[in-house]
């Protein structure tokens, strides 16, 4: 003992005052060191090096998870693109694209033919796994990917729609009815926001558990909606914390003095229900009713294949999907028909010629079906428009560059870089499109003005293998709410909502304000 503390000078102790004081500050030079150095090597010895960015976000994760944290993600990426181009390093390992028209192919598409590199697994720090630890088809590997995706094709399928679309009618027809009674009480301004979402959460609900929140009935939110709200928060926090661990010791020492500090919390909760929600559906079996869960169920715990070669899902598995089921199908659809509702409310001329689309093509509400819909031209542009506007889900599905590495839209990345198309900025570039800060439906309509637009780089419902399942049903849902909404009703935007779109903050979702709108019945 005597020989080691020889090292030290005259005098010194080893739990003295100063000999603490010398151990912290040996401490802090180490940390200040090895911070120091991280920066320095992120910055100029980096693999990634070659692709500019902010100064501060390519040196620390610390900007980029402050502003997903905060829900301020999108106007800084925007700005970035605007500042430095078609690929931007917005952290030390991460890159954001918006050349679409080769980046989606190079990052989400099949790898077949000339493009046999691996394929792009899912970054599962930024995609947290539900609470059951079993991942859904958002986040599974490939093979688990195929197996989910076989077994739910079907139920997203031509055939399922048709069978689904009397829910749909009837759904949609009950909202008409019921803002009619609105107006009839003496509410002619009501909250769209809010309507839009009972109908969106109770079809979503009715589709996959076999009954609804009956939101429509009670003229009022159910517990479920908010609950939603909470899990998506949550889901971007966790990204958020995986990003920068700092955040989680921070929310660890915060729940030692609140109670329920954490959105964890609520997630859990909502994941619970749901799983007795799918419980109670599964026992009901598989002919019940055309839904979601008939197609699912019909493979259910089989272990190794049925005749057509499909291994089933297991409850856990179910229940995770039915999770990112009531998500997509629900809060995706309203943010969207909240979006599309206050495009058309602000641009007279596209409101003007969409309202003369519909009334002139039908003459009652019967006459309004998911094949009629799908032939108006102009509804549909809107419809497009919109989403290139106020794209739901506006950042990027995060992917991992496989081992070896690889070359996305001409620029080469190592393994383990995490990559994406940013929807928000690649939409509103005008790198991609003339006027992108502009509503015009025409530019889908063969419009010679925006003939140079770069329609490749638009995929709002993603691309390649793992693109949206429930793309044709959302589809059909928007153009019918839409159509059914106009058909019935003139649309006047309040003015508390003129300015609906400034400052939305987003976690994986947009949070939406209230949008006032003045219902006057279509004579």
């Amino acid at each position: 003992m005597a020989d080691v503390l020889g090292v030290f000078p005259e005098g010194f102790h080893l739990f003295s005052l100063s000999s603490i004081a010398l151990a912290l500050a040996l401490f802090l030079t180490f940390v200040t060191t090895s911070l120091l150095w991280t920066v320095i090597y992120n910055l100029y010895f980096s693999p990634y090096k070659h692709i500019p960015g902010p100064f501060w976000a390519r040196a620390t994760q610390i900007p980029f998870a402050l502003l997903q944290r905060n829900g301020q993600l999108i106007p800084w990426l925007h700005a970035a693109h605007l500042k430095y181009g078609e690929v931007v390093r917005v952290a030390p390992h991460e890159i954001s694209f918006i050349s679409g028209e080769t980046a989606w192919q190079d990052i989400y598409g099949f790898r077949t033919g000339k493009n046999k590199t691996p394929p792009y697994l899912k970054d599962m720090r930024l995609t947290p796994a539900p609470p059951n630890g079993t991942i859904s088809i958002f986040g599974a590997d490939e093979p688990t990917h195929a197996r989910y995706r076989r077994n739910m094709s079907n139920a997203f399928s031509d055939k399922a729609l048709r069978e689904q679309e009397p829910l749909l009618q009837a759904m949609i027809d009950f909202l008409a009815e019921r803002l009619h009674e609105q107006v009839n009480e003496g509410n002619e301004v009501v909250d769209f926001t809010r309507w839009l979402n009972y109908t969106t959460f109770d079809i979503a609900t009715d589709l996959i558990y076999g009954e609804p929140l009956y939101c429509l009935r009670d003229k009022d939110y159910h517990p479920w909606v908010s609950m939603v709200s909470l899990a998506v928060k949550s889901n971007a926090l966790i990204a958020a914390k995986n990003r920068f661990p700092t955040f989680r010791y921070i929310e660890n020492i915060k729940k030692l003095f609140v109670s329920n500090a954490s959105l964890d919390s609520k997630r859990e909760e909502f994941f619970a229900i749901i799983s007795a929600k799918v419980s109670k559906r599964i026992a009901q079996g598989t002919t019940a009713r055309p839904d979601f869960m008939s197609h699912i169920l019909k493979n259910m715990n089989n272990e190794t294949t049925d005749s057509n070669n499909i291994k089933g899902l297991t409850k856990a598995e179910i229940d995770s999907n039915a999770n990112l089921l009531m998500v997509a199908g629900s809060e995706t659809m309203a943010t969207q028909l909240c979006g599309f509702t206050y495009l058309i409310l602000t641009n007279e001329g596209v409101y003007g010629k969409l309202v003369k689309e519909i009334r002139g093509r039908f003459k009652k509400q019967s006459e309004i079906t998911t094949e009629e819909v799908a032939k108006m031209e102009y509804l549909v542009a809107c419809l497009t428009e919109g989403l290139r506007m106020y794209p739901p889900v506006p950042t990027g599905f995060a992917r991992v560059v496989p081992k070896g590495g690889d070359t996305i839209s001409g620029y080469y990345l190592p393994g383990g870089a995490s990559v994406y198309m940013s929807q928000y900025p690649a939409n509103h570039s005008p790198r991609n499109f003339k006027d992108p800060d502009v509503f015009v439906p025409e530019r889908w309509l063969g419009d010679s003005r925006y003939a140079g637009d770069n329609r490749a780089c638009f995929n709002p419902f993603s691309f390649g293998p793992r693109n949206c399942l429930g793309k044709n049903l959302a589809y059909a849902e928007m153009r019918l709410m839409i159509a059914k909404i106009l058909f019935n009703f003139d649309l006047e935007l309040q003015d508390e909502a003129r300015n609906w779109l400034v400052g939305q903050k987003l976690y994986t979702l947009w949070v939406k304000p209230d949008l006032m709108v003045r219902l006057k019945p279509v004579q």
